[in-house]
Order: C-alpha cells, then sequence, then structure tokens
C-alpha cells in the first residue's frame, strides 16, 4: 500500500487559516496505535468552526480537521484491531486537537475507535456521525430520566440541523410525538417525514422569555442550539421534565433563572460527546443501528468531497445545510 495519500491541510493565517488539498506521508501523521484507510468523514457545525477559524478550537497548525471518521484499519499495534477491522471515530477532540476525518488516512489511539456495528456501512456511519451520535446520547439521558412516549410531545431545537434530525427521527422511531423547531418553513415537510408530528417556528422561541416560568408545554427537549432560546424552553418545561442540552449555535450563555429548576424540578442534562466513555459509545452505536431507518437516513444525507468543504462550511455556519453532509475520501 501506498504511504501517500490526499488531505485538506489548515495553515495558519492572520484571519482565517488558509485551506489546501495536499498529498501527505503516514510519517506526516501524529502518533497512535492505529492507522486507519479513511473511506468517509461527516460535516458538522464545529468542522465549519474549525474551517474558517472561528472559536479557536485549532491552537496548532497545520491542522488536517474532520471531528468525525469511518473506515478500515491498516495498521495497528493494539491486538483489539486487526487490518482490515472496520471503524468508527467520534469524539476525543479530533480534528481539534489531533489530526481528524479530512483525510484518506489517519493515526490514533486505539481507545478513540469503535468497531463499525454490523448492519451498518461506513457511509451511514458517517451519516450519523457525530451529530446522530450526540443526538442518541441526549434520547438515552431523557429516557433515563424516565421519559417515555405516553407522557406528551418531546421539542427539538435545531431540528433542520445535523444533531436535530436525527434526534428527530429517533425519537419517532421510538413512538414519541415530536415537536420539530426551524426557522425554515420549507423544511416541515422533510421535518414530517422524519417523524415530527408539530412543526414549531423558531420565532416562537426566538428570545428569552419575559418571565422566568410560563404555560408548561414540552414533557422533554433536545436542545441542540443554546443560549437565549434554550432559556425559553426551559421556562415551558412541564414538572419534573427534562432537556438534553448539546448545542452552543446560540451561545453558551443562559439567560434564566433558577425558578424552572426549583418550582417545576426542571433538569437540565449536558450532553458531551467529545469525553464519552468507550462502553457508553459502544452501546449508543449499537442501539442507532437498531433505530435507524435506512430511507429516512438516506433522505436527510448529501454526498460530498474534499473539494467541496469550504462551500459548504460557509453554508452550515448559516443554517443553509439541512440534514447530514458526508465527505468521500475515494
Amino acid at each position: 500500500m501506498s504511504d501517500t495519500f490526499k488531505a485538506l491541510v489548515l495553515e495558519a493565517a492572520d484571519k482565517a487559516p488558509s485551506i489546501q488539498i495536499k498529498e501527505l506521508n503516514t510519517t506526516d501523521l501524529p502518533e497512535g496505535e492505529v492507522l486507519v484507510r479513511v473511506s468517509h468523514s461527516g460535516l458538522n457545525y464545529k468542522d465549519g468552526m474549525v474551517l474558517k477559524g472561528l472559536g479557536r478550537l485549532v491552537r496548532h497548525y497545520p491542522h488536517v480537521p474532520g471531528i468525525d471518521f469511518a473506515g478500515t484499519v491498516e495498521a495497528s499495534s493494539d491486538p483489539r484491531y486487526k487490518p482490515g477491522d472496520a471503524v468508527v471515530l467520534t469524539g476525543w477532540r479530533v480534528g481539534e486537537a489531533h489530526w481528524g476525518g479530512y483525510a484518506q488516512k489517519a493515526r490514533v489511539k486505539a481507545d478513540w475507535l469503535v468497531p463499525l456495528p454490523e448492519g451498518l456501512t461506513a457511509r451511514q456511519a458517517m451519516a450519523v456521525g457525530t451529530a446522530g451520535f450526540t443526538a442518541m446520547l441526549a434520547v438515552q439521558a431523557l429516557e433515563d430520566h424516565r421519559l417515555s412516549p405516553e407522557d406528551g410531545e418531546v421539542l427539538v431545537t435545531g431540528a433542520s440541523g445535523g444533531v436535530g434530525s436525527v434526534a428527530v427521527s429517533l425519537l419517532g422511531r421510538l413512538g414519541y410525538s415530536v415537536a420539530a423547531v426551524t426557522g425554515r418553513p420549507d423544511n416541515a415537510d422533510y421535518l414530517k417525514s422524519l417523524g415530527a408530528t408539530t412543526i414549531v417556528p423558531r420565532e416562537a422561541l426566538a428570545g428569552a422569555p419575559d418571565k422566568p416560568l410560563l404555560s408548561e408545554r414540552w414533557a422533554g427537549c433536545v436542545d441542540a442550539v443554546g443560549g437565549d432560546m434554550l432559556a425559553h424552553v426551559l421556562a415551558e418545561m412541564r414538572y419534573g421534565s427534562s432537556v438534553a442540552a448539546c448545542g452552543l449555535a446560540g451561545g453558551p450563555g443562559l439567560n434564566t433563572t433558577v425558578l424552572p429548576f426549583l418550582l417545576r424540578g426542571v433538569k437540565l442534562l449536558g450532553i458531551d460527546s467529545v469525553m464519552c466513555d468507550h462502553d457508553t459509545r459502544v452501546l449508543a452505536w449499537e442501539r442507532l443501528t437498531g433505530l435507524l431507518d435506512a430511507s429516512r437516513l438516506d433522505a436527510m444525507t448529501t454526498e460530498i468531497r474534499l473539494e467541496d468543504l469550504p462551500d459548504y462550511a460557509d453554508r452550515i455556519l448559516m443554517g443553509q445545510v439541512r440534514g447530514r453532509a458526508v465527505v468521500v475520501m475515494d
């Protein structure tokens, strides 16, 4: 096998990093026990930020971004993985502190990998990707806190995005009534095809609430936005309900009071897909595989190539990308 491969490389610049597609050698890769031949990667909101140099997520250049990938083991010094094994990686700050998936090869620590679940292709795994994996963690967290389909309507914010789209689909497959929040009315039919029963205009939840508590509406929530929208949602949660929060698109600030937590017993569950332990990862991927609807997954997936990434990074940061984009490395 050739030691050279194609990669999208960021070089440091004054304002935003420059983007070049280069040919590298495996000797250029960082240390790790497993060398993977990458076939697919995902495009997430955080990838868009990295590609545009936002948020200081990358401190060292040159850098290969891409916060998740799927592929085949090419070489391994760890007995758990052998050449030819199909694997998936999400989290562990790959694509930020460690070179990531926007390359035909990646070298990583064995502990970061998960075997590709049986019945799932690499393309499907990246159609799910970090976004879908995060959505599964959020749904699991809500159910761990006793949410069930009989409790009432579950809200999903940022429903047109990667995390939101998969959360809507997963909740629908599990029998929940799902209210999907979107700022794009033209996405209503798409979201209903994924499993949404109600479409909520983003404007209905825009801005911090004028009162700390509003009428109780939601039995649970997967929040992929944060900021003032999260504050608004907290004021409308039912007594004893939970919000699984995993997004910062609306900002890290939270303009709320303790009243939703004290007077209604609302629980705010932080979802971190980066440092999630290995056993939880395996269980989440196995459950995802059992819940996935291939036709719905295809409906929310667009294939792109490395050359398309700069344009798609702009679009994802402006909220113009619907569903999931999978980067093909061939």
